[in-house]
C-alpha cells in the first residue's frame, strides 16, 4: 500500500479521534460495530457517520457488511495513526521517499527539523508474500487467534527491544530512536545491501568480521536466524551493519543449532560464489576467542562458550523458558547465601514445626473427608440395591408372593429394631456424615422434586410408573 502522507495534514482532529476508536475497538472485534465507534469516539457535535465517510473515501478505513455493519482500519489508517504520534513527542517532522520493500515491512526517510536524516519502518505482516507468519514466527507465543495489525505492533516493539540491547553491548546495529505501534525509527545505515556489492577490496577481512559477529551473537545467548547477504549492510569503507532483528531465538531453543547452522551456511555459500573464496584455511580465532571449526572451516555451535552474556533471558527471547531463568538467576547469586542469625533459624525451625503441624491436621482432616465420603458411597450403593432387588421380587412374585413378603419383613423389622437399639449412636453419626457429604456432591443445593412426578406423560417412563402399572393390572 502507497503511503501518500500529503493526506495526512487536511485530516482533522475529528478524523483522529474516530480513528482512534475504531483501533480501540478492534481489540476485541475483528470488525468494530458503527454504533460501538459513535459511543467510543463521543464527538461532541455527532457526526461520526459523516468523519467515517471521509475516511472511508481516503481508504483509511475498510467497511464489512458481510457478518454485520462494521468498520476496521487498514494499514495506511494504522500508518496514520503512528505517524501523528510520533510527529507530536517530536521524533521528526517530515517523511521523504521510500527507500526498500520487503515481505514484512517498508522503509522510508524522515527528517527532524534540524535536517537529520532517519529511517522509519512500517512493519506490515499479512502480505500475499509472507502469510505463514504463525508458523515462521513466533509473535504469537501462546494465541490462538491474532490480527495483521496486533501481529505487526510485536514485530515492532520485539525489532526495537532487540536493537536497543545489542547497541548497548556494542554490536553493529543501527541507532534505536523510538517506536511505536507498528513503526520503529532508527538512523539512517550509510551503505549498501551486500548482495548489491560485486566487489570487495579485503573481502577475507569483511568474512571474518560477519562470522565473527554469528559467534559473538551465540555467546551472548542470541541467533540471528535470517542472517544473509539482503539483512547484511556494508559501506564505502567495507564497515558492516547488521539489520532485522524481529526473528531472533535463544541458544536454548530446540532448534538452535540449526539456525545458526543455517546462518553460517548463507555467509559461507554467498562468499563463494560471489568473490571465488576458498575455505580450507580458515582462521581459528574469530574476535579473540578460540572457536573449534569442522573440516570445511565452519565454527561449531557447540564449541562455542554461552556465558558472554545473557541477553535471551532480558529479552525473553523465543526458546528461554523458566527453567534456564531460575538456572541463571541461581548462577548470578552463587548460592543461596547462609548469613542469618541463629536466632533468625531458630524462629524459622519453630514456624516450619508449626507449618508442619498445621499442614499433617489439614490431611487427616482430608483424609477423615475422603474415608467418609467413601462409607456414604458405600451405603448409598447398598440402598440401591437392595430397592431394585425388592422391585424385581414385586415383579416376579405376583399377588401370591405378598404374604410372604409382609412375614419376611416383619422378621426383618424385629432385627432392625434390635440392632437400632445397639448402634443409635453410630447410626445418627452415619446420618450427618451422608448428609454431609451429599450437600457437597450437589455443591451445597437441595433438588427439589417435580410436581408432575406422579404423572405418567407418555413415551419412556420411569422404573416406578411401570411397576406401579403392573401392580394394578394384577
Amino acid at each position: 500500500m502507497k503511503l501518500d502522507v500529503d493526506v495526512l495534514r487536511y485530516l482533522t482532529k475529528e478524523d483522529f479521534r474516530v480513528l482512534t476508536a475504531v483501533e480501540m475497538g478492534m481489540r476485541n472485534h475483528e470488525i468494530v460495530p458503527a454504533e460501538l465507534i459513535e459511543r467510543i469516539a463521543a464527538l461532541k457535535h455527532g457526526g461520526t457517520y459523516k468523519v467515517m465517510k471521509n475516511l472511508l473515501k481516503h481508504k483509511l478505513l475498510h467497511h464489512d457488511a458481510s457478518k454485520y455493519d462494521g468498520f476496521r482500519l487498514t494499514y495506511l489508517g494504522y500508518d496514520f495513526l503512528a505517524i501523528k504520534t510520533l510527529v507530536n513527542r517530536g521524533v521528526f517532522s517530515a517523511v521523504g521517499r521510500q527507500l526498500g520493500v520487503g515481505k514484512e515491512s517498508d522503509i522510508f526517510e524522515v527528517a527532524t527539523e534540524d535536517g537529520t536524516v532517519m529511517a522509519m519502518k512500517l512493519h506490515r505482516l499479512g502480505r500475499t508474500s509472507f502469510r505463514a507468519v504463525k508458523s515462521k514466527r513466533d509473535y504469537l507465543k501462546h494465541r490462538s487467534s491474532f490480527n495483521w495489525l496486533y501481529l505487526s505492533r510485536l514485530a515492532a516493539l520485539r525489532e526495537f527491544s532487540f536493537m536497543k540491547a545489542l547497541e548497548e553491548h556494542g554490536f553493529p546495529v543501527p541507532n534505536a530512536v523510538d517506536c511505536n505501534r507498528h513503526c520503529v525509527i532508527m538512523s539512517l545505515v550509510p551503505g549498501y545491501p551486500l548482495v548489491q556489492v560485486k566487489q570487495l577490496e579485503n573481502p577475507e577481512i569483511v568474512f571474518n568480521t560477519i562470522i565473527g559477529i554469528v559467534v559473538r551473537l551465540a555467546e551472548h545467548g542470541l541467533i540471528h536466524c535470517d542472517f544473509n547477504e539482503f539483512n547484511i549492510m556494508i559501506d564505502d569503507d567495507e564497515k558492516v551493519t547488521m539489520i532485522d532483528f524481529p526473528q531472533m531465538v535463544s541458544v536454548s531453543h530446540r532448534n538452535a543449532q540449526m539456525y545458526f547452522d543455517r546462518d553460517v551456511e548463507c555467509v559461507f555459500k554467498f562468499f563463494s560464489k560471489r568473490f571465488n573464496m576458498s575455505f580450507h584455511e580458515c582462521t581459528a580465532d574469530i574476535d579473540g576467542t578460540a572457536v573449534d571449526t569442522d573440516d570445511s572451516g565452519r565454527p561449531s555451535f557447540t564449541s562455542i562458550a554461552k556465558d558472554t552474556g545473557f541477553l535471551d533471558k532480558e529479552l525473553s527471547a523465543s526458546g528461554f523458558t523458566k527453567k534456564d531463568h531460575e538456572e541463571i538467576a541461581k548462577f548470578i547469586e552463587g548460592g543461596i547465601k547462609k548469613d542469618a542469625s541463629s536466632d533468625d533459624e531458630d524462629t524459622e525451625d519453630v514456624g516450619d514445626t508449626e507449618d508442619d503441624e498445621h499442614t499433617s491436621v489439614l490431611n487427616e482432616a482430608n483424609t477423615m473427608g475422603i474415608d467418609s465420603l467413601q462409607v456414604v458411597d458405600q451405603v448409598l450403593q447398598h440402598d440401591e440395591q437392595v430397592e431394585l432387588e425388592g422391585n424385581v421380587r414385586t415383579c416376579e412374585g405376583g399377588p401370591s408372593s405378598e404374604p410372604e413378603n409382609e412375614d419376611s419383613r416383619n422378621e426383618e423389622g424385629d432385627d432392625e429394631t434390635v440392632d437400632d437399639d445397639n448402634d443409635a449412636e453410630l447410626e445418627k453419626r452415619l446420618n450427618k456424615v451422608r448428609r454431609r457429604a451429599v450437600t457437597a456432591a450437589r455443591g451445597g443445593r437441595k433438588t427439589f422434586a417435580s410436581r408432575n412426578t406422579y404423572k405418567d406423560k407418555g413415551g419412556k417412563s420411569s422404573n416406578s410408573s411401570k411397576i406401579q402399572r403392573q401392580l394394578s393390572s394384577w
